[in-house]
């Protein structure tokens, strides 16, 4: 089992051939928790979300395979992390981790807060907790939250 010490990772932008990965990765990453919020979505809703702001969307590798998606918003005023997933084999192993320490580092340097939304039922919420991060607002499905320097 990899500690987060010993994890190292890669990334590289997706690409149009990455897609039905991407269907596949959000699909099971996400599927679960989607229906415990109340939403069932078809695979054409799935796919929606996959090629909304895809320039936005990089592969998470280790060990040059594809284990993830991280799609992160520069904006003026902040990064907003638009979806980070995980495939379930690789989840708990601190690659999470090493993702928003990567995107920490990024909002130092750029002197931005980072936002983020995350589904009520997902328990993905406690590693965003133990990396600083805030709730600070919900609706009927999903928090806001926010990382401040």
């Amino acid at each position: 089992m990899l500690t987060d010490e010993k994890v190292t990772i890669g990334f590289r932008q997706a690409q149009q051939s990455d897609i039905g990965y991407l269907l596949q990765l959000r699909k099971t990453s996400m599927g679960e928790h989607l229906i415990a919020a109340g939403l069932d979505l078809s695979d054409q809703q799935h796919l929606a979300r996959v090629n909304e702001f895809f320039a936005d969307s990089t592969i998470i590798l280790m060990n040059n395979e594809s284990i993830g998606l991280i799609k992160i918003a520069v904006l003026a005023d902040k990064l907003h992390i638009r979806q980070l997933q995980i495939t379930p084999i690789h989840q708990g192993k601190g690659i999470g981790g090493k993702v928003l320490a990567l995107i920490k580092r990024k909002a130092k340097e750029l002197k931005l807060p980072i936002t983020l939304n995350v589904l009520l039922a997902n328990p993905v919420i406690s590693l965003y907790l133990r990396h600083g991060f805030v709730v600070t607002g919900q609706n009927e499905v999903e928090y806001q939250m926010c990382w401040l320097q």
